[in-house]
């Protein structure tokens, strides 16, 4: 337990003293994160407003396939994006494994479905509201997903968030496709991983405060703009 104590009064000061190292794997863990949670989002939304405002055969199919893939192993999309990078894949050439962008790339992929899925079921909500007006006034598919999202703008807040949210504690996908170096592709939660491995508990429970005070911070300001974009 004195350890322990210790330990978490070194990760304190840590934070307070503006740790570099600490502030570097946090502020790389933001931009990979957010990025990759922005690109599943601005295709992920029209993606599951697109499913609402069509009607086909197979798009039962497809939303039993994207619900599969809300649980699908992070490691199992870290291990394709890695054969797809690595030298003797198909986008070896570009020689972005081991790099942020292999991060980016990882993590968007494995929230993609996560937007497409709550995106459908925020806008499922509203077509039958719209429904009989899109047809009457004979409206193209582009004006249903723009309408439909409009209309669900608030919930909308809470999808990006739960994109971030399993972008910025994901482990296994990064690990795989960054390779955990340090001071290039080392987040948060690999760091944690890989500091408690070594024992040095005072900076992986520094990155674990920052890592709970951030989602508590987002989860705030999600939910105060959920509210003011509900009384519009």
């Amino acid at each position: 337990m004195d350890d322990i104590g210790q330990a978490f009064v070194i990760a304190l000061k840590l934070i307070a003293s503006g740790d570099s190292e600490l502030f570097a794997t946090v502020g790389l863990s933001l931009a990979v994160s957010l990025s990759a949670a922005a690109i599943a989002f601005l295709l992920g939304a029209p993606a599951g407003a697109f499913l609402v405002a069509q009607t086909f055969r197979t798009r039962p199919a497809l939303l039993v396939v994207l619900n599969a893939l809300l649980g699908l192993p992070s490691v199992v999309i870290g291990l394709v994006v890695y054969l797809l990078l690595s030298r003797s894949g198909p986008l070896g050439f570009l020689g972005l494994l081991f790099t942020p962008k292999a991060m980016v790339i990882g993590q968007a992929i494995l929230t993609l479905p996560i937007v497409a899925v709550l995106t459908y079921r925020a806008t499922e909500t509203y077509w039958s509201n719209y429904r009989d007006t899109f047809l009457v006034f004979g409206a193209s598919k582009l004006r249903m997903m723009r309408t439909l999202l409009a209309a669900a703008r608030g919930a909308l807040v809470t999808v990006f968030l739960a994109a971030f949210g399993r972008a910025i504690a994901e482990v296994g996908a990064i690990m795989i496709v960054g390779g955990n170096i340090r001071g290039l592709t080392r987040t948060m939660t690999t760091a944690i991983v890989l500091e408690t491995s070594r024992g040095d508990l005072a900076l992986a429970l520094g990155l674990g405060i920052i890592l709970v005070g951030l989602t508590v911070l987002v989860s705030g300001a999600a939910f105060r703009l959920n509210q003011r974009m509900s009384d519009y």
